[in-house]
């Protein structure tokens, strides 16, 4: 019987994801297979979705819309932050990434997409959120 992915499967597999334009995001052909445990995070879920049901063998690709990917951009996840919140030593500069403590403690990363009139405007949506994602799958193999 031929073994097929699980929700909780730990799944060694090749893949890639790309822009809809086929723009490499992130690829594992051509190098060593990604082995992740199914249902403990390490791949968003819409993305595991994708992979349930599929066997030993099976190369696919799915094209998601950015609503069946990482959703859609939302404009209520930009702050503007006064610059007095970061440490003198450390400005934050357009296009970096900056992790922030929530008053629960949680991390939170943020993406400052402009520093301009005291401010720094930082992004909290997903870097890929309202972007369309073409993710392509190569099962082999399933522990």
């Amino acid at each position: 019987m031929t073994q097929t992915v699980q929700a909780d499967s730990l799944v060694t597999l090749h893949y890639r994801m790309a822009l809809a334009d086929d723009e490499d995001l992130i690829t594992t052909f051509g190098g060593s297979p990604a082995t992740l445990k199914l249902g403990n995070g390490e791949l968003a879920p819409t993305l595991e979705h994708c992979l349930a049901g599929l066997p030993v063998g099976q190369r696919r690709v799915f094209v998601l819309e950015a609503e069946q990917a990482f959703g859609a951009h939302n404009p209520q996840l930009l702050e503007r932050v006064p610059l007095t919140a970061f440490p003198a030593d450390a400005p934050p500069e357009e296009m970096s990434m900056i992790e922030f403590t929530g008053p629960d403690g949680a991390k939170y990363a943020g993406l400052v997409r402009q520093v301009r009139d005291g401010a720094a405007t930082v992004d909290f949506n997903h870097p890929l959120a309202g972007k369309a994602i073409r993710f392509e799958v190569e099962i082999v193999g399933i522990v």
